[in-house]
């Protein structure tokens, strides 16, 4: 027990391995045992022969314990230098590795360091080239500045060089010829004169006496030949058409309630409806022909259907203009294969169609435009030119009469506008413009017109003057109806005795109607000749249409 007690302290407070103080303390009981046994022997042998074996046994275990505890120790120190080897070697891969990745970014950064070196490099290079550069352009800058000089310097020289020697000939002519500039100039422009002017009036006297031997005996041969060979029948047009009607009631249904039904007429047609007591007939008078007819023929077809209505009168209107438009395009067809003239172009057919429905001085213009062609064609080919040319020529002569009341100007101008744009030839086109002298005539063609015009015109009751002054008057009082603000359309009517207007609504309010009223008959009364008084009629109507579905 004593040794028990005496070894428990110093393993304890030994660093031996853990096994190794297991094994004490298995060797501690051992001695614990051995200790009661040899006390029991003790008891039983004696004290001395029990110390004696107790010693024996003490000294054997001790020294068995020894030899173990060194065994275990030496074990102890094997695992603990074979656990610091494996340490050591994880520690050394560990900062092998860490080397490693240093010396890789280090191995990075040098090779930035070395590019950015490059790039500065490089950058130097480019500054120092841009400077060398930047240093020549200068100089080359300086250089064509003192050339631009040298050369400004030369040319100024050269010049006043140039201007001396100039004066100086100009000196010595004077001086030789005892002249001055102006008047050595006004000198040889006199004996010029002289002599052209002798020369050019013998020329004109010779020409002049054989032209006048043989112009009077041509001149009268053509032109007889010319109205021997085309005879035309006297036309004569009036500014009104006469619809007839079978039953005198339906006057009344004519005019409506309260002449609710011809006002809407004559407001949608444009003309004027004279319902008077003359049996079986209704007056529609206007002094366009077109606008005329295609009213009378509204008011044909609204009689036989029976339908007298506003509403039933702008639905047959419509109708009536569109199949208009293709009379108009047929009888330009028509006109033109009976003038024989080929290769017009369709609008230009066209317009010659409406000049079926116009008149000059009583004439018809359609007929009036045959008569001219063949006139012209005759006279061509009497001088030995183009009768083909000159048929077209006198047969487009007076297109622009069909275009006059849409577009501003005269009839000329306004017809070679028109077939310059659908491109008729030169020649035709100075023939329709200068027909009146309104231009010189740069071909034959257009003096042939203008005398195939005045026979067609001049021949006996071809024209009455009394309708194209009255047409005349009745289109100028229009006019100024339509030259005010807000007007949309203008219609003379009652023979030229009213001009009914027709305002934009919704531009125009009821107070500048009378304005407007006020200002066309100031300008009537200062502008116009006319006899007794005219009305002017301004209408502002406000229509909204809606479909029940």
């Amino acid at each position: 027990m004593d040794l028990h007690n005496t070894l428990l302290p110093l393993l304890a407070q030994s660093d031996a391995p853990s096994g190794f103080g297991a094994w004490l303390a298995v060797t501690g009981l051992l001695t614990g045992v051995i200790g009661y046994i040899v006390s029991g022997v003790i008891g039983r042998r004696g004290v001395g022969q029990a110390a004696a074996d107790a010693q024996r046994v003490a000294d054997a275990t001790i020294a068995g314990a020894k030899a173990e505890a060194a065994t275990l120790l030496k074990q102890a120190e094997l695992d603990a230098q074979t656990q610091l080897g494996k340490r050591r070697s994880a520690f050394e891969k560990e900062t092998e590795a860490a080397r490693n990745e240093a010396a890789e970014k280090e191995r990075r950064l040098t090779k930035r360091e070395d590019q950015l070196d490059k790039k500065i490099d490089n950058l130097a290079t480019q500054e120092k080239d841009l400077g060398i550069r930047d240093t020549q352009l200068k100089a080359e800058q300086h250089a064509i500045a003192a050339k631009r000089e040298e050369a400004d310097g030369i040319v100024a020289q050269r010049r006043d060089e140039f201007e001396q020697h100039t004066q100086r000939m100009k000196a010595e002519l004077q001086r030789v010829s005892h002249l001055s500039e102006d008047d050595a100039k006004r000198e040889m422009m006199a004996l010029l004169e002289q002599q052209l002017t002798h020369e050019a009036g013998a020329l004109v006297k010779q020409v002049t006496e054989r032209a006048e031997e043989e112009a009077k005996e041509n001149a009268q041969k053509i032109t007889l030949t010319a109205i021997q060979r085309y005879a035309s029948e006297h036309t004569a047009e009036s500014t009104t058409n006469a619809v007839k009607i079978e039953d005198e009631a339906l006057k009344g249904r004519v005019i409506g309630r309260e002449g609710r039904n011809i006002r809407a007429f004559e407001q949608t047609t444009g003309v004027d409806v004279v319902v008077d007591d003359t049996p079986g007939v209704i007056t529609v008078s206007c002094f366009d022909p077109v606008r005329r007819a295609i009213a009378a023929e509204t008011l044909r077809r609204l009689i036989d259907d029976g339908r007298i209505q506003p509403t039933r009168i702008e639905e047959v209107f419509n109708q009536v203009t569109e199949e208009m438009d293709a009379k108009l395009v047929k009888y330009g067809k028509e006109a033109c294969v009976e003038a024989n003239i080929l290769g017009l172009h369709p609008q230009i057919s066209k317009a010659m169609g409406r000049l079926h429905y116009r008149t000059s001085y009583g004439q018809n213009i359609l007929r009036h435009s045959h008569e001219v062609a063949y006139l012209c064609q005759v006279i061509a080919d009497e001088l030995g030119l183009d009768g083909e040319l000159a048929r077209r020529c006198g047969f487009l002569h007076d297109i622009g009469k069909a275009l006059d009341h849409d577009v501003e100007g005269g009839h000329p101008k306004i017809g070679a506008d028109f077939c310059r744009k659908y491109g008729e030839k030169e020649a035709v086109l100075n023939a329709v413009e200068g027909h009146h002298n309104d231009i010189p005539p740069t071909t034959p063609y257009t003096p042939i017109v203008m005398a195939a015009d005045a026979i067609s015109g001049a021949r006996t009751g071809a024209r009455r003057e009394s309708l194209e002054r009255y047409v005349k008057r009745l289109k100028e009082l229009e006019q100024i109806a339509r030259d005010q603000r807000g007007v949309r359309e203008a219609f003379a009517i009652q023979a030229g005795r009213e001009v009914r207007v027709i305002v934009d609504p919704d531009g125009v309010n009821d107070n500048d109607c009378h304005a407007i009223a006020r200002h066309i008959a100031k300008r009537v009364s200062e502008e116009l000749t006319f006899p007794g008084e005219i009305k002017v009629s301004v209408l502002r109507e406000m229509r909204t249409i809606e479909f029940a579905k």
